[in-house]
C-alpha cells in the first residue's frame, strides 16, 4: 500500500506542475490572454448593458450567448494554434522523450482552458448582476457558471484536432474562419429569429449553438429543444474530433 501511494504522489505532481505551468505560459502572453479575457465583457458592455439599456430578456439573452462566444476561445486557440507550434517546433516530440506521466500535456491545456472559462464566466456574471441587472437565483448562476466550464471542451477538442492538421502560422488564421462564423451562424451575436430562416435551418450544425442552447435554458430563453440532446450533440462532437486529433498525433 505505501509503495503504490509512492507511486502515484509524483505522478500526481507532474499533473500538476504541467498545469502550472502551462497555464503562466498563456497568461504571459498576451496576444492571447488579454483579447480572451477583454472581449466577451467588452461586448456585453456594449451590446447587453449600454445598448439595451440594462434591462429586460436582451441582457439575460446576451450573458448566456457571449459565455459561449467567450470560453469558445480558450478551447480554439488554447489548443489550436499552441498545438500547432508545438507541434512544428518539436516540443511534442521532447515531451514524448521525458519521463512525464501520459496525457499530462493534454490535461494541463484542458485545465488551462476551463480556468479562463471560468474567469470569463465570472466576469461576465460580475456585470450581469451589477450592470445588467439580470435576475437568476443562485442555482441559475452556479448552473450557467458550469455550462461555461464545461462547455469549452468540445472546442478544445475541436482546437486540438486544427493543431494536429496545420501548421503553426496557418493555426490562427483557420481558426478565425471558424471561431467568427460560428458565432454569428449560431445565434451568440444576436437571436436566430432576426436572421433569415436559412439560419435557424442551419444553426443546429454548430457545436456553438447546442451549448447556447443549454445555456439560454438556464435563463429560460432557449428555443424549446431538449437539454439531454443539446449535451449528446456536444459529447459527440468532442469524441469524434479527440479520436480524429489522436490518430493524427499517432501517426506524427
Amino acid at each position: 500500500m505505501n509503495t503504490i501511494a509512492i507511486h502515484q504522489r509524483p505522478s500526481l505532481r507532474c499533473y500538476w506542475l504541467e498545469a502550472r505551468c502551462e497555464f503562466l505560459r498563456v497568461l504571459r502572453a498576451p496576444a492571447f490572454a488579454v483579447p480572451t479575457l477583454v472581449f466577451p465583457p467588452m461586448f456585453y458592455l456594449l451590446f447587453g448593458v449600454l445598448l439595451n439599456g440594462g434591462h429586460g430578456k436582451a441582457s439575460s439573452y446576451l450573458l448566456a450567448t457571449y459565455g459561449v462566444f467567450g470560453v469558445m476561445a480558450p478551447g480554439l486557440f488554447g489548443f489550436g494554434v499552441a498545438m500547432a507550434m508545438d507541434r512544428e517546433r518539436g516540443f511534442l516530440a521532447l515531451k514524448r522523450a521525458l519521463p512525464t506521466p501520459p496525457g499530462a500535456l493534454l490535461l494541463a491545456k484542458m485545465a488551462m482552458a476551463m480556468l479562463f472559462a471560468a474567469m470569463i464566466s465570472i466576469i461576465l456574471s460580475t456585470l450581469g448582476l451589477t450592470l445588467g441587472h439580470v435576475a437568476l437565483s443562485p442555482l441559475q448562476w452556479a448552473q450557467l457558471f458550469m455550462v461555461d466550464v464545461f462547455g469549452v471542451l468540445p472546442f478544445c477538442a475541436i482546437g486540438l484536432y486544427i493543431g494536429t492538421t496545420v501548421s503553426g502560422q496557418g493555426a490562427p488564421a483557420v481558426i478565425n474562419l471558424l471561431y467568427l462564423p460560428m458565432a454569428f451562424l449560431a445565434g451568440l451575436w444576436m437571436p436566430l429569429s432576426m436572421l433569415p430562416a436559412l439560419f435557424a435551418t442551419l444553426a443546429p450544425a454548430w457545436p456553438a449553438y447546442h451549448l447556447a442552447q443549454i445555456a439560454l435554458s438556464v435563463v429560460g430563453l432557449d428555443d424549446g429543444g431538449s437539454v439531454a440532446v443539446h449535451a449528446i450533440v456536444l459529447l459527440a462532437v468532442s469524441a469524434l474530433f479527440f479520436l480524429l486529433a489522436r490518430r493524427r498525433l499517432a501517426r506524427a
